[in-house]
């Protein structure tokens, strides 16, 4: 991997045991995500498109290849050193919100920079959730909240330490549309103004349009698309630079 790299991918296959046998969910995935980049992955739903997410962050173990994350190779490290890298470089936001059903909206934002080290997590915490529209939501707790504003909690949960990789499963999946512009400002913001790299997984083609790559999952293989108005296959898989 070059040094100016955020992900390195190397012929990464991930494959699962079923009643059938064997399912190959990612076939010789090969990628390159320079710092700062903004990356879009669409395609089909069952494509593999999230199982590839999960395996760039470090949530998840493929079969074969190898993953390089902000400059480490995910193979050497244990799950706590995953669990480490991951602390200090990564924010994930899950399709399923993945809140924190006992805390409110503040300390579920405030946990990671809380778990961080952040000095100021509940004024950050507060200020996060102002710029989500929520400001007015603080002391809510989860069930409290309708789908959308989970989705802006988690947002802005996933944005409170600034991290160097950003990954987002369908980030405005759950948003109207007003709230959607919203958090994909913030999100561009975030990656130009802290040079934080994005790789989003979504089916919304304007948030796709956005990112300054986009790539297609198909049958478990991956490919650059050639225009940003509509994926096309450029080839069977992207080679890393």
């Amino acid at each position: 991997m070059s040094e100016n790299s955020a992900i390195t991918v190397n012929n990464l296959i991930k494959s699962v045991a079923t009643q059938e046998g064997e399912l190959t969910i990612l076939n010789g995935i090969n990628m390159d995500v320079k710092l700062g980049e903004s990356v879009a992955i669409l395609g089909p739903s069952g494509s593999g498109k999230s199982t590839l997410l999960g395996l760039l962050a470090a949530l998840d173990s493929p079969s074969a290849g190898e993953i390089w994350l902000d400059g480490t190779a995910l193979s050497v490290l244990d799950e706590e050193g995953k669990a480490a890298l991951r602390k200090h470089s990564v924010s994930f936001i899950f399709q399923s919100f993945m809140l924190v059903d006992t805390l409110n909206a503040l300390e579920n934002v405030m946990l990671p920079a809380e778990l961080s080290g952040i000095e100021d997590a509940k004024q950050k915490a507060e200020a996060m959730l102002e710029r989500v529209g929520l400001s007015h939501r603080l002391n809510h707790f989860p069930n409290q909240l309708s789908g959308g504003e989970q989705q802006r909690v988690a947002i802005a949960r996933a944005f409170i330490c600034e991290p160097k990789v950003l990954f987002a499963d369908e980030p405005t999946g759950n948003l109207d549309g007003a709230n959607s512009d919203k958090v994909a400002d913030m999100l561009f913001e975030l990656n130009r103004e802290s040079d934080t790299t994005l790789i989003l997984v979504t089916h919304d083609m304007q948030l796709a349009n956005r990112c300054e790559r986009q790539f297609l999952m198909q049958s478990g293989q991956l490919s650059e698309s050639t225009s940003k108005s509509q994926p096309v296959m450029k080839s069977v898989s992207v080679e890393a630079s």
